[in-house]
């Protein structure tokens, strides 16, 4: 059975894509702790055009982050296909990391969206609060599902109503978090 091609956004307006996204849901994956709640992005843009990521998440109380650079796969397509470069491991950064980061859906106010990537290994739900309304969280639920993703692996992100903010969190500055996301664990 030969794979749907995925559809993505087209004309993506960078500029109202920037700021926070909190992580609704996603499926596991070895670069994240099992265990992390209140997991977020911020958004910047650069003024080359690039874009600044800083990933958070909050383990036993301490936040762990991890930094890195989004990119147009191709500066000439319309489409929201975007590479992430990342350097690990965060407390030595001197590998680089990149990976996809397609944008498969977005509502019109730019306030949650479905992201995704070829292989269809990895795929999140954002929004621009710590919560989704379920018909909406459905919704893209079904979209992932016809995109050819199997759903069945998304875990929902444990968000607080008032999340921490990263001044106030202790730092996991060994970069633990990161290591045993590695190991699986």
């Amino acid at each position: 059975m030969a794979t749907k091609v995925m559809e993505v956004v087209k004309n993506l307006d960078l500029k109202r894509y920037m700021g926070r996204w909190y992580e609704i849901a996603s499926f596991p994956s070895r670069f994240q702790p099992k265990d992390g709640v209140d997991t977020r992005a911020t958004y910047t843009l650069n003024s080359d055009g690039t874009v600044h990521v800083l990933n958070e998440t909050w383990c036993n109380g301490k936040r762990g982050f991890i930094e890195g650079t989004a990119y147009k796969a191709d500066p000439n397509s319309d489409e929201a296909k975007l590479k992430v470069r990342f350097y690990v491991p965060p407390f030595l950064p001197i590998i680089p990391v990149t990976g996809d980061y397609w944008v498969l859906y977005i509502d019109e106010d730019y306030q949650y969206a479905l992201i995704g990537q070829p292989s269809r290994r990895y795929l999140w739900i954002l929004s621009r609060r710590t919560c989704l309304d379920d018909e909406i969280y459905n919704q893209l639920f079904e979209k992932a599902k016809e995109e050819g993703y199997d759903v069945s692996k998304l875990h929902k992100t444990p968000q607080s109503d008032s999340p921490p903010e990263s001044e106030d969190s202790p730092e996991d500055t060994k970069g633990i978090w990161w290591i045993k996301s590695i190991l699986g664990k």
